[in-house]
């Protein structure tokens, strides 16, 4: 997603707070000059914080200005390989909380939260019960429902949703249409933008798309 022949005006470091549980760990982009506002930003099902899609936005965002902290999710730290179990979902979401709060302490300005596919269902359904946790929720490529079953939505947590968002999305997505997108954001009583990535799928080709109608996008939900 970012420009290789840009020169990186951000800097990367290994992060980790386990004060408290869940632990947070993974790593932290800092900007070059005053960090204006903060991004937690996670993985999906099958991958980790390592994820190139993932490097690409938070070294994008970084460059605008924002502290990106790129986390992995609870069950991850579990084990290295593998997809989360449902059962735990309601830890990982407890480990973006923890990831919040820890980018707060760094940050003078408001955190929001996203992430890639699992990740940013998990971090939708934790602002639709605490929507004053995070100022907006960045989601890319969203899953709306398992492949070849569009009649198994996960959007039963979007009415509750009052926190703006940014959908980014590939029309070659097998997890939800752009149409079936469309009629998702109805759901959600807050402002929604989309992104759409034209023949992308659900890897976002892996981060090898221009990220800057992203960056301009998402700083467009904020009122300042």
């Amino acid at each position: 997603m970012r420009d290789v022949t840009a020169p990186r005006l951000s800097s990367i470091e290994p992060f980790e707070d386990a004060s408290a549980g869940p632990a947070v760990r993974g790593f932290l982009h800092r900007p070059a000059g005053p960090p204006r506002r903060g991004l937690v930003l996670t993985h999906g099902a099958g991958s980790d914080c390592e994820a190139p899609l993932l490097l690409a936005v938070a070294d994008a965002f970084a460059r605008a200005g924002f502290t990106v902290l790129r986390c992995d999710l609870p069950f991850r730290h579990a084990r290295a390989v593998g997809p989360p179990s449902p059962a735990g979902a309601a830890r990982d979401r407890a480990g973006l909380r923890r990831a919040v709060s820890a980018l707060q302490s760094l940050v003078r300005g408001r955190v929001s939260l996203g992430g890639h596919s699992y990740g940013g269902r998990q971090a939708s359904i934790l602002l639709a019960e605490e929507p004053a946790l995070a100022e907006a929720l960045l989601l890319l490529a969203y899953p709306l429902h398992p492949p070849r079953r569009p009649d198994q939505w996960r959007t039963g947590h979007f009415p509750a949703l009052r926190t703006s968002a940014l959908f980014v999305h590939g029309s070659r997505d097998p997890f939800g249409s752009l149409r079936e997108l469309g009629e998702a954001r109805r759901l959600i009583p807050a402002r929604t933008v989309l992104v759409p990535v034209d023949g992308a799928g659900h890897d976002l080709a892996r981060g090898r798309i221009p990220v800057t109608p992203v960056v301009e996008a998402f700083r467009g939900l904020f009122p300042d």
